[in-house]
């Protein structure tokens, strides 16, 4: 059956469906990474997109339960230039277009994802509209055109957890890659209260693999209620959107500054930016891939990160005893901040990595030795 992509400006791409026999509508934004089609496709921080894959072929690895980076896809949609038809990997369980099929995501492929990958970079991201079969072509440019932006929506709200609860799992040791230090024995376990604004499995792993004990809170949680569960650190996930629509977070993350050390990743890093009072804005057509360098100012190495948002934080903005601790190497744009008087660190990449690369594992150790440091303060104080 016949399918077809509508942007908001009028383009349209023309190609084959396959996955649900659904509409999808959302933002459209490209991903750069060659491997973890699956992890793409469960990130929540994907919530109210369609994702064009850049590596022409998808899907030859299949699908299986063990790769998901949350319980569900969250895609709004899903194009690629090309679909495997097998899915030749031992522990596949079903190929890519049966798994779409069964979580009712649709897909365009047979297009010309270059053509498209070009078309948003030049234009910026864009609201569109899949769907396969006789559809009339200004109707859906219409539909694209009418659909909600992401900065008028509340995504995490969409994606948190429903309540607190214990996270107790860490990595697979079959796929581990990377130490991340775990806590020796007979050594206290911190406490960890992880913030869930739609965060992925895979960094939940880590918290715990490098020595924490984590509970996982709701976005909405108060901070009184936070500090209520006796957290040693506080742990800001990565999730969907403009961070400025979550205006209860920010109060959250300011109302905690100074009270217990902080970690930020990706949305997480973006809230703890306004708590601060600094802005963020949005990006012509985001950061999605695998393959980001990112370089660290104290010591000038570069990593190659992983990395899913469209917006970013004015680094300019940050407050006296503040500083932009890294930057990206395509744009310049601020990769995160430290602000060492409140005991806050934030990263706007995803150093959890997973699928890869690994370049950025250490940053979970340093966060475990920031909260043993803060302790250490503590008794002496």
């Amino acid at each position: 059956m016949e399918a077809m992509l509508a942007l908001e400006d009028g383009r349209v791409f023309r190609g084959r469906a396959e996955g649900a026999s659904v509409r999808g509508v959302g933002e459209v934004v490209f991903n750069t990474a060659m491997t973890g089609y699956q992890e793409i496709l469960t990130d929540p921080s994907y919530r109210g997109q369609i994702v064009v894959m850049t590596c022409p072929e998808i899907g030859n690895y299949g699908t299986n339960s063990e790769d998901q980076e949350s319980s569900r896809p969250h895609v709004s949609g899903f194009v690629t230039r090309e679909m495997s038809v097998f899915a030749s990997n031992w522990r596949a369980t079903r190929s890519l277009n049966d798994y779409l099929r069964q979580h009712g995501i649709p897909c365009i492929t047979d297009v010309d994802t270059r053509a498209i990958t070009r078309h948003i970079r030049s234009a910026g991201c864009l609201r569109g509209v899949i769907a396969a079969g006789d559809v009339n072509t200004s109707d859906l440019v219409r539909m694209a055109q009418e659909s909600p932006r992401l900065e008028d929506q509340d995504l995490v709200r969409q994606v948190t957890c429903a309540e607190t609860h214990a996270w107790t799992l860490g990595r697979d040791a079959r796929w581990a890659q990377g130490s991340v230090g775990g806590a020796a024995a007979g050594v206290r376990r911190p406490h960890c209260v992880a913030f869930d604004f739609g965060t992925k499995h895979n960094i939940l792993r880590l918290l715990r693999e490098s020595g924490f004990d984590v509970t996982v809170v709701p976005a909405t949680l108060r901070a009184e209620e936070a500090l209520a569960l006796k957290p040693d650190v506080v742990f800001l996930s990565n999730g969907p959107g403009d961070p400025a629509t979550c205006s209860y977070a920010v109060r959250t993350v300011s109302d905690l500054l100074g009270k217990v050390p902080i970690f930020g990743i990706c949305l997480g890093h973006q809230i703890a930016g306004l708590a601060l009072g600094a802005k963020t804005f949005k990006l012509k057509f985001g950061h999605h891939g695998a393959n980001h360098p990112v370089q660290e100012l104290a010591t000038g190495q570069v990593q190659v990160t992983s990395q899913n948002h469209g917006y970013a934080v004015d680094g300019d903005g940050l407050p006296s005893g503040a500083h932009v601790t890294h930057v990206n190497l395509n744009d310049g744009t601020c990769e995160g901040f430290a602000y060492p008087e409140m005991g806050l660190v934030t990263v706007q990449y995803h150093p959890e990595s997973s699928p890869g690369p690994h370049d950025s594992l250490k940053l979970f150790k340093e966060f475990r030795d920031m909260a043993f440091a803060s302790a250490a303060d503590e008794r002496e104080s």
